[in-house]
């Protein structure tokens, strides 16, 4: 997180220097804020472990969680109960299939104001084989989409408003009804979404070019 994050989301203690990320994949850190009641944002690995997995390759499947079934899902039912996390962020990437092809067309999905947001994400931690030291990985929960990011894609991540970042992070124990209200799609009338270079397809490149307009969203509306 750079400076003005930090400045943005000051209730919260940064206790490690990130770098300015453009591209993260699963697998790769996010910036997260886990309901421990301490307040401190730490890296967690992007796609959740379950406890009871036998393998870490299970997180690759559990990078999304959907917010309609988090009490049925094996995967999400505890955690959704008990371990609830801000996942920090300025902006997501969507991708559009058009009808009659291939190709994966890269959108870039941030708010009008360009303020940081978080969204909501579910947390775990994991005891690799023959190892001491606990692994902690996130997903983030889904919805169905708005009507501007419908035109992309029928999900979108559920980016919580910022007074109800203090009940998603309660320590206590929470049914996961307790939460619809919080699972709403965001308003399409305070984000944007532009296209952006098909670069970003590459999980290995990163750089701040992958965020610059190609076109908005309207020009592909059709397609």
């Amino acid at each position: 997180m750079n400076a003005e994050k930090e400045e943005y989301f000051k209730e919260y203690e940064f206790q490690y220097a990130e770098v300015e990320r453009y591209n993260i994949a699963p697998s790769e850190y996010v910036a997260t804020v886990r309901n421990t009641g301490n307040n401190i944002v730490e890296p967690i690995r992007w796609g959740l472990v379950p406890s009871w997995a036998k393998d870490i390759r299970i997180g690759y499947k559990m990078i999304n969680a959907r917010s309609e079934t988090l009490a049925e899902k094996p995967a999400f039912r505890s955690a959704i109960k008990r371990r609830r996390c801000l996942i920090l962020a300025d902006g997501f990437f969507e991708w559009k299939h058009p009808r009659g092809s291939k190709a994966k067309i890269p959108y870039h999905i941030r708010l009008k104001n360009k303020n940081p947001f978080a969204l909501a994400g579910l947390w775990e931690e994991w005891k690799p084989p023959e190892k001491d030291e606990l692994l902690r990985t996130c997903t983030v929960i889904t919805t169905d989409s708005n009507s501007l990011i419908q035109k992309v894609h029928n999900r979108m991540p559920v980016i919580l408003n910022r007074d109800d970042y203090n009940f998603w992070l309660d320590p206590t124990e929470h049914k996961a009804d307790d939460f619809i209200e919080l699972f709403k799609p965001y308003p399409s009338d305070e984000l944007d979404a532009y296209q952006v270079s098909s670069k970003v397809n590459k999980a290995g490149f990163d750089s701040p070019d992958l965020i610059n307009p190609v076109s908005n969203l309207d020009s592909f509306a059709s397609t």
